[in-house]
């Protein structure tokens, strides 16, 4: 059995960091890591949802995924986060949920893990460094370890360079982007089986 325990925790209005968190839980799994595929809760008013069909659509489609929890953090040795860059940071509801872990946080529940993120925008540069750097303050505040993919495989490259996690333009995995997600999930079990 893996000592990595992985926890994939994204949020997806349209569905594009939805397939980026699936893509890495299966090349982590391939790895050999326990996974857990989690989605954030939803804080936009259900009927703003159900207003846009494709936000409905994928809301529907991704139901039956479990919520993260606590427990999930506790139990987890590494966090892979995938979630959408809002006005060059990410989106509020992934903001939101980690801005539940205050008290995790104080008793040094998040310290010591891994922590890598990829994200996406509308434009190719629609904020996507900044944001993938605002998660990574987050997680020097927790004391994680950040695993970020850097210059580490031809993949990065060719899917568009990006040294700080794997981004995308929205609707836009191709087989370029999914090659790199992997390289970066397939990473971040490696140097997390170090740690643990």
């Amino acid at each position: 059995m893996s000592d990595v325990k992985l926890a994939v925790i994204y949020y997806s209005t349209y569905g594009t960091n939805h397939r980026m968190a699936e893509i890495a839980a299966e090349a982590a799994r391939e790895a050999g890591a326990e996974v857990r595929l989690l989605r954030v809760p939803e804080t936009a008013p259900a009927e703003v949802v159900a207003g846009q069909d494709a936000w409905k659509a994928q809301a529907e489609k991704t139901a039956d995924l479990p919520e993260v929890t606590n427990a999930d953090m506790e139990w987890a040795n590494g966090y892979l986060i995938s979630a959408p860059t809002r006005y060059g940071v990410v989106a509020s509801q992934m903001r939101a949920f980690i801005d539940t872990l205050g008290g995790l946080w104080f008793e040094g529940k998040l310290a010591n893990k891994t922590f890598s993120a990829m994200t996406s925008a509308q434009n190719v540069h629609g904020g996507q460094e900044t944001t993938l750097v605002s998660l990574y303050t987050t997680a020097m505040h927790w004391g994680a370890v950040i695993v970020a993919p850097g210059y580490t495989d031809p993949s990065l490259f060719e899917a568009g360079g990006n040294p700080y996690g794997v981004s995308t333009q929205a609707g836009e995995v191709t087989d370029k982007v999914a090659a790199a997600i992997r390289h970066q999930a397939r990473r971040q079990v490696e140097l997390t089986a170090k740690i643990a």
